[in-house]
C-alpha cells in the first residue's frame, strides 16, 4: 500500500516556463492587434483623403459649368499662382474674374483638405481633365511620385 501512494503525487501550480510561454503568446497577440488597428486607421484616412479629392474635383467641374463663358480661363498647370480677385464679388465680376476667383478659392480648399494637394486642369480633344494629386506617403514628393495616388475627372462642357 505504501508503493501506491508514492506514484499518485499530484502537481499543483504552474511552472515558470509555462508562465513565460503564456506571456509570449499574449504579447504576440496584442502586438498583432495593435498592428491591425494601426493599419485600419491608415486605410481609413487614405479613404477619407480620396473622398475629399473626389468632392473637390466635382466642385471645380460645377464651378466651370456655372461659369461656362469663361471655361477656358480655368485651365491651369499651377494653381498656387492664382490670387484672389479683390472687390469684384460684391460689385459683380466678369466671367474671367470669376474664374480666377473660383480657382483661388478652390486652391485654398484643396491645400486645406489634402496633404500637399495640387491640381491641374487641362483641355484636349473636346474634354476637360481635372487631375488632383496629393502626398499620401508624406515623403515630400507629389509630382512624379508613383507611390502617391491621383484622382482624375474627365468631362465635357
Amino acid at each position: 500500500m505504501n508503493i501506491i501512494k508514492k506514484t499518485q503525487i499530484k502537481q499543483s501550480g504552474f511552472s515558470l516556463l509555462e508562465v513565460l510561454i503564456t506571456l509570449v503568446i499574449v504579447a504576440t497577440g496584442l502586438l498583432g492587434l495593435a498592428a491591425m488597428q494601426a493599419r485600419g486607421l491608415s486605410t481609413n484616412h487614405n479613404a477619407y483623403v480620396r473622398s475629399q479629392a473626389t468632392l473637390l474635383a466635382y466642385d471645380l467641374t460645377d464651378r466651370m459649368r456655372a461659369n461656362i463663358k469663361a471655361k477656358d480661363s480655368y485651365q491651369t498647370n499651377n494653381l498656387s499662382t492664382k490670387t484672389a480677385v479683390s472687390g469684384c464679388i460684391s460689385s459683380g465680376c466678369s466671367p474671367v474674374q470669376m474664374a480666377q476667383h473660383d480657382l483661388y478659392e478652390w486652391n485654398v480648399a484643396l491645400t486645406k483638405a489634402l496633404p500637399s494637394g495640387t491640381a491641374t486642369v487641362t483641355f484636349a480633344d473636346e474634354t476637360y481633365t481635372v487631375t488632383i494629386m496629393w502626398d499620401q506617403d508624406r515623403d515630400g514628393k507629389v509630382v512624379g511620385d508613383v507611390d502617391d495616388p491621383n484622382f482624375k475627372v474627365k468631362f465635357q462642357l
